[in-house]
């Protein structure tokens, strides 16, 4: 048995496509919704999904308490944007009922303004989405959260998609990166990491080259300098917001 978990916030435009992909693989659809103002629930109801409404806290923390939520121990995590590819549908079906490790990693491919990226940073980019919750771990920093398996746990790859409607343009690509910056530079500070000029110099062209360079983001034309150029604004716009926060931490106690 196996429940499906997806945590949303107005992910009207995306949700149909995100449980319908999984339906006919698993037992439970959980949606844990922050109180979306748009038809995501409405939605995710009408495809048959148990909705419990739980105020965000961070997206590590969310999952996690999603994840708690869920009937089964076996659980499908999959974001609002994205959903099984085809292929990975009919790979899962047997193996759904066959469980023979603890976690399944699989490749996610994400989309950019119509295109899908094959390279870079962004491919094969992979997750582990299905797994047994008593041998997992939650990692990464917000608001990019990881799940890994726990020392021991058997694991397996799984060569086909999870699909990723990441950014359907430019803008909202900028978006992002300008909305997960602060984010990010948030959950640096509460660690008591502190910004600097070194880090502000150093750590965004060190981006753009392992994306672009290292990583093959050139293969990708266009689009891969786009995220390459991209992410490296992204890491200097966390680095600006955490330096700030460094400031106005120190300004405190002289205005008080």
């Amino acid at each position: 048995m196996v429940s499906l978990v997806v945590i949303t916030f107005n992910e009207e435009a995306n949700i149909s496509r995100c449980l319908q992909s999984a339906a006919n693989l698993v037992d439970e659809v959980l949606v844990v919704d922050s109180h979306s103002t748009d038809q995501t629930v409405r939605i995710a109801e009408s495809l048959g999904a148990r909705v419990l409404l739980h105020a965000f806290e961070g997206y590590r923390e969310q999952k996690i308490w999603a994840i708690q939520q869920a009937r089964f121990d076996r659980v499908l995590v999959l974001d609002a944007d994205e959903a099984l590819s085809i292929e990975l549908q009919q790979q899962l079906t047997p193996l759904i009922h066959e469980w023979t490790h603890d976690g399944y990693f699989f490749n996610r491919l994400s989309r950019l303004s119509g295109r899908w990226i094959r390279h870079g940073a962004w491919y094969p980019d992979r997750k582990m989405r299905l797994f047994d919750r008593r041998c997992y771990q939650m990692a990464g920093e917000n608001p990019h959260d990881r799940i890994d398996p726990t020392p021991g746990a058997r694991t397996k790859r799984i060569e086909a998609d999870i699909l990723h409607y990441t950014n359907d343009s430019f803008d909202s690509r900028i978006d992002t990166i300008n909305r997960f910056s602060r984010i990010a530079a948030e959950a640096l500070f509460a660690k008591g990491i502190k910004g600097s000029l070194l880090r502000l110099l150093l750590k965004p062209p060190a981006r753009f080259y392992s994306e672009y360079l290292w990583q093959g983001g050139f293969l990708d034309g266009f689009y891969g300098y786009f995220i390459a150029k991209t992410s490296a604004q992204y890491v200097f716009y966390r680095e600006t917001k955490l330096w700030e926060l460094c400031r106005d931490a120190l300004a405190e106690p002289l205005n008080g």
